[in-house]
């Protein structure tokens, strides 16, 4: 039993590794002996844990995922109305522990290899499927049905463009104006009595 926690322990660390030196390498310069000098280890205990650099980066990407989404949830569960619910996702995923340049950077390189490797492209399907579904039951008491599907699609996008938009570009995009971008769209798109504050820092 003990073994196995150690073992964990130590494929968290690896992981977690693999995506600080994607954040400072891109997808192309990240490799087996940065992500070992990274976590203190040698690159043969990197393999033995993970069989080569595309099973360990897939699993750097649900390790970074899975940060961001405890993110959301815990936001989520302390939303009590619909438009709570929505501001709780748009404020999750523009959290300023992870909205900044180079964990974009980092996501921005794993997304562009996902038209290569069918795992990404799983995760990155599960990622979105899990974002429609919490805005949908968002959405769906705030807006009429036949309207729902257009605007979670719209948040969706606009959040992953403000992501890549960071990612490309070290500075000039704060939470600040991400949010102020996420409320102009939502001004046009929810009735105006009840926008509220979704957006607010």
């Amino acid at each position: 039993m003990r073994l196995t926690r150690i073992s964990e322990i130590r494929k968290r660390e690896l992981r977690r590794a693999a995506f600080e030196v994607l954040q400072r390498e891109g997808m192309a310069g990240a490799t087996l002996e940065k992500v070992a000098a990274q976590a203190g280890a040698s690159k043969g205990i990197v393999l033995h844990y993970f069989a080569n650099k595309q099973e360990l980066f897939e699993h750097a990407m649900r390790e970074a995922n899975a940060a961001l989404k405890d993110a959301v949830v815990a936001r989520l569960n302390r939303a009590a109305t619909p438009l709570e619910r929505l501001e709780a996702i748009i404020e999750g995923n523009f959290e300023e522990r992870f909205f900044q340049p180079s964990i974009c950077h980092a996501w921005l390189s794993l997304c562009a290899e996902v038209p290569r490797d069918p795992q990404l492209a799983r995760i990155q399907k599960v990622i979105h499927a899990r974002m429609r579904s919490n805005l949908m039951s968002a959405l769906i008491h705030l807006l009429p049905e036949d309207q729902c599907e257009a605007v979670a699609l719209g948040v969706t996008a606009l959040i992953d463009g403000l992501w890549l938009r960071l990612g490309l570009q070290s500075a000039g995009l704060t939470r600040e104006d991400a949010l102020r971008q996420m409320r102009d769209y939502l001004s046009h798109r929810l009735p105006a009595g009840i926008q509220g504050s979704v957006g607010n820092p």
